[in-house]
């Protein structure tokens, strides 16, 4: 997918961050023509900046290509998600696994988009467009859905009013179809995935609210359609969202 930064060059901080934002889920190793024609950069100044960003952890150098370091996604998670929902999680997620031995989400509502916070998985893991870090849009996948069907109105009008764009043959783009998902979503307290993402995927996933917050965080389960069946897990998955949920309302109400 082609993306141009749009931001203002005319500083080092700008161009650092032109760099950095020339990155996507779907491009996560560029080489250096395709840093220059992402950022508009001149050369000279392009290589300056990739090689200050190797220097100071930010990017890595892998046969002549670069891709971001670990660095920029534990700048990233400091920032979106508080140390403390990842401690509360954890545990959840990885007594999840253990039940259902598929891929394991937590995911955080960024905009019109889920960041996947964390991800646990076995060595026969189904292969997922999902990678910690990484991005989706809200409407093609069951955490994003749980997300957008909690989301405040105004986010919810937002996504529904632009055009859904279409990550597999089964992203659902047409708007009425959506919203009533979304109800169904709100009501049931679960939302479910059939090769909405990808081919060959299916998933089901649980809202996270937090007290004073809503929901700002979901977690989900995803295996491959020929053995997953993803009713059969969204008790664990229920249990598993509602147990963090818990923990984080005791916290909170035992701060000062």
């Amino acid at each position: 997918m082609e993306r141009r930064t749009v931001q203002c060059i005319d500083t080092v901080l700008g161009k650092a961050l032109a760099v950095l934002q020339a990155f996507t889920a779907e491009d996560a190793t560029l080489g250096f023509a395709d840093v220059v024609r992402r950022t508009g950069l001149p050369k000279s100044t392009a290589h300056r900046t990739l090689g200050e960003l190797v220097d100071h952890g930010l990017l890595e150098r892998v046969d002549g290509r670069y891709r971001l370091a670990a660095l920029v996604f534990e700048l990233g998670m400091r920032a979106s998600v508080g140390r403390g929902l990842l401690e509360v999680a954890t545990p959840f997620l990885e007594d999840l696994y253990e039940r259902t031995h598929e891929t394991v989400h937590l995911g955080l509502r960024e905009g019109h988009e889920v960041v996947y916070a964390a991800k646990m998985g076995g060595h026969q893991q189904v292969p997922s467009p999902s990678r910690l870090g990484g991005r989706m849009p809200l409407h093609a996948t069951a955490i994003g859905k749980v997300l957008l069907a909690h989301a405040p109105p105004d986010v919810r009008s937002a996504v529904l009013a632009a055009p859904l764009g279409r990550r597999a043959p089964r992203t659902i783009t047409h708007v009425p179809v959506l919203r009533a998902q979304l109800d169904e979503i709100v009501a049931r307290g679960l939302a479910y995935e059939h090769e909405e993402s990808a081919v060959g995927i299916t998933c089901v996933a649980a809202p996270v609210p937090e007290p004073g917050q809503g929901v700002r965080a979901a977690v989900s389960v995803t295996g491959p359609v020929h053995r997953f069946r993803p009713d059969r897990h969204a008790d664990a998955v229920r249990a598993a969202a509602a147990g963090i949920a818990a923990m984080l309302a005791r916290r909170a109400s035992a701060a000062p």
